[in-house]
């Protein structure tokens, strides 16, 4: 399949629209729509998600890059005009996150908004939109993991086939979609039943990073620290820790959020009325 969805736009050479891009377009629209929905439900406007993205864009964007040229730095130095070339590729997902988590902070802190309320609302569309941005691994052919020489295995899903090596391999960037799915719906249910806050946060971290550990193991493009340790999985570790002591400081109630009644809150018609 061709890498590119659109070629040449507007008759202009190399102004390509890339499969890639259309996926994590399509990911982004979900999520603000799942994101805008379940704020009303919770009585906030939707301006609320609408002006957190504005921000959150850029700064995932930027934590993408980031990460991904920090630990591929030997090449960067001797090439630091390519840094900014993300049209070429090299954008990692727990950098974006990352930058999402800062976008949250600083939005929180400006709009007075509580953190882990926010976080909350968001977490079931970041997750919906990593099981829909990794299906773009396989246009670019990435992401995949160790080499699969059993006929009888070489299928997909199981195994995916990479057309510019001509071999069969696990296809690692669907297992992460598929565990990304039912920990979305997980996430959704928890929603429902009016957890407390931080606990979609928690319940994220501990899943999510469960599944990461075991799925990074299995790839073959890893970014390495010190050239043994696989930043990912150790990363991915780290949250599983984070979201167990998370979960148990919400439970036993030393961290919990305080009503918002800030400019998101909408007014009802009866209540406008009345003042």
């Amino acid at each position: 399949m061709d890498r590119f969805a659109v070629v040449n736009l507007f008759g202009i050479q190399g102004l390509n629209i890339a499969w890639y891009g259309v996926i994590i377009a399509s990911g982004l629209i979900l999520g603000i729509l799942i994101g805008t929905l379940r704020a009303r439900k919770r009585g906030w406007s939707s301006d609320l998600v609408l002006d957190f993205i504005l921000l959150a864009i850029p700064l995932a964007i930027i934590g993408a890059r980031a990460y991904y040229v920090a630990f591929e730095w030997d090449y960067f130095a001797a090439y630091p005009e390519r840094i900014i070339a993300i049209n070429q590729g090299g954008l990692a997902i727990y950098g974006a996150v990352i930058g999402g988590f800062l976008a949250a902070f600083f939005f929180s802190r400006a709009a007075k908004f509580p953190f882990l309320k926010l976080i909350d609302l968001l977490i079931p569309s970041l997750i919906l939109g990593q099981a829909i941005g990794r299906w773009g691994n396989l246009i670019n052919q990435e992401a995949y993991g160790a080499l699969i020489t059993n006929p009888g295995l070489q299928f997909f899903p199981l195994a995916v086939y990479i057309e510019a090596i001509g071999e069969w391999h696990q296809a690692t960037f669907f297992y992460e979609s598929v565990c990304n799915a039912i920990l979305f719906v997980v996430t959704l249910l928890l929603g429902r039943k009016n957890a407390k806050d931080g606990t979609l946060l928690a319940t994220y971290f501990i899943g999510y990073g469960i599944a990461r550990t075991v799925i990074e193991g299995l790839r073959t493009d890893s970014l390495y620290l010190f050239g043994t340790i696989r930043v990912s999985q150790a990363l991915s570790a780290l949250l599983v820790l984070v979201g167990i002591a998370l979960l148990v400081l919400i439970r036993t109630g030393k961290i919990r959020t305080k009503a918002y009644e800030g400019k998101y809150c909408v007014i009802l018609p009866e209540e406008t009325d009345e003042a």
